[in-house]
């Protein structure tokens, strides 16, 4: 006798009492049992439903391993660059490769900025050895070197010869000195060098340098000071000499007074008329030297013979041409100890004393110097030798120099 099958149901299993189906809670209860190590031994033969759920749970646990941060990737060792699809977000942007990304990159510039550091160093070390090699390459460094040339060294004597020729350019407002070879003159009252004093004539070292000192603030304070030039009295000049020869002082304050041709203050002083020029800056170009010898006992005699040059612009005006005058003076003061003679200490006593000008109107005897310009065309017509104001090789006495003459100054 054959049996019949019991029927089938829509999804394919059998639906006798004899079949093995399992509820859905009861597959569920026994995978999670499964998965803790214990639980009832396996159904047989589980249903398509069965193998569904067990997918799903699957599904389900893994979704929820990732979410935690568990999962395979993170246990396998992989590069950034060529990740699968679906890689979480904290691979790329986590907080770990950002640290590790900033430490990479410290890295790197520590290591750019030590080699910069050390190329900077040498380079500095270079160019301290031999600034030429930066300095000649600034565009315009060589004009600016032609403009300042070398400066000569002090004068400690006459010198044997006049100073050789110059460019013959014309002087500016910004280089009132070119063309002439007081370009290479030291500046101001820091040309007037002193000698080293010694004692003698029965006067202190200490007494031989008040002595020095003194003699060159005269010469400041009577051709230097701006006020003095500008045609006003030489005040700590004229304080600075002996006040017990009062007759000297009184023909000096007469002569800034009232000067006359024969009693010119433009002998001891150097004064401009401010209604007619000023100084082109304040740079005024210095060259000379100072020596010392004893007297009478008790009794020092000072020897100063420096050449000054003088930049001038017209007071009103007059466009930017410039005129330089030169004047020269030889001068010897005395100082005396004031326990051996009548005198006072540390002041000083004019012994002689001449001066020669260039650039400046001879007939006028008004206690000015009047400088001629390139455009000039009136005044007298110079009659006397030819000169040259530079030439400091010549001594200047007042017998080599004819006061009534007129010279021609060869340069300027």
């Amino acid at each position: 006798m054959s049996t019949v099958p019991p029927p089938e149901r829509p999804d394919g299993e059998p639906s006798g009492e004899s079949s093995s189906v399992i509820s859905d809670e009861q597959l569920e209860s026994f995978l999670r049992e499964a998965a803790e190590g214990g639980g009832a031994p396996a159904p047989k033969e589980p249903s398509a439903r069965a193998r569904m759920v067990a997918a799903r749970l699957r599904e389900q646990d893994e979704a929820a391993r990732r979410a935690q941060g568990g999962g395979r990737w993170p246990r396998r060792k992989r590069k950034v660059q060529g990740l699968p699809p679906g890689t979480p977000p904290g691979w790329r942007t986590g907080p770990a490769w950002q640290e590790m990304n900033g430490t990479r990159t410290r890295t790197r510039r520590r290591q750019i900025g030590s080699v910069i550091g050390v190329t900077l160093a040498v380079a500095l070390a270079v160019v301290a050895v031999r600034p030429s090699l930066v300095l000649d390459r600034i565009p315009g460094r060589e004009a600016e070197a032609a403009a300042s040339p070398t400066p000569l060294p002090a004068e400690t004597a006459l010198p044997t010869s006049a100073p050789g020729q110059v460019d013959a350019a014309l002087p500016t407002r910004e280089h009132p000195f070119r063309g002439s070879p007081a370009e290479r003159w030291a500046d101001g009252a820091d040309a007037i060098e002193l000698p080293e004093a010694k004692a003698v004539a029965g006067l202190t070292e200490a007494d031989v340098e008040l002595a020095l000192r003194n003699t060159k603030e005269f010469l400041v304070a009577g051709n230097m000071n701006p006020a003095v030039l500008r045609g006003e009295q030489p005040e700590r000049a004229l304080d600075l000499l002996e006040p017990k020869q009062s007759a000297l002082l009184s023909e000096l304050r007469r002569a800034l007074r009232e000067p006359t041709r024969k009693n010119d203050p433009l002998r001891l002083f150097t004064r401009f008329d401010p209604d007619e020029v000023r100084l082109a800056g304040d740079v005024i170009k210095v060259r000379g030297h100072m020596t010392f010898a004893a007297s009478r006992p008790g009794e020092l005699k000072v020897h100063a013979d420096y050449t000054f040059v003088y930049p001038l612009v017209r007071a009103h005006g007059g466009g930017d041409q410039v005129a330089r005058t030169i004047v020269r003076r030889d001068l010897t003061l005395t100082m005396a100890d004031p326990g051996r003679w009548a005198a006072t200490k540390g002041k000083l006593l004019p012994e002689s004393y001449t001066a020669d000008y260039s650039n400046s109107d001879c007939d006028a005897h008004d206690g000015y110097l009047h400088p001629a310009f390139p455009d000039d065309l009136l005044g007298p017509v110079p009659t006397g030798p030819a000169e040259d104001p530079y030439d400091r090789s010549r001594p200047l006495t007042d017998e080599a120099r004819d006061v009534a003459a007129c010279g021609v100054a060869t340069r300027t």
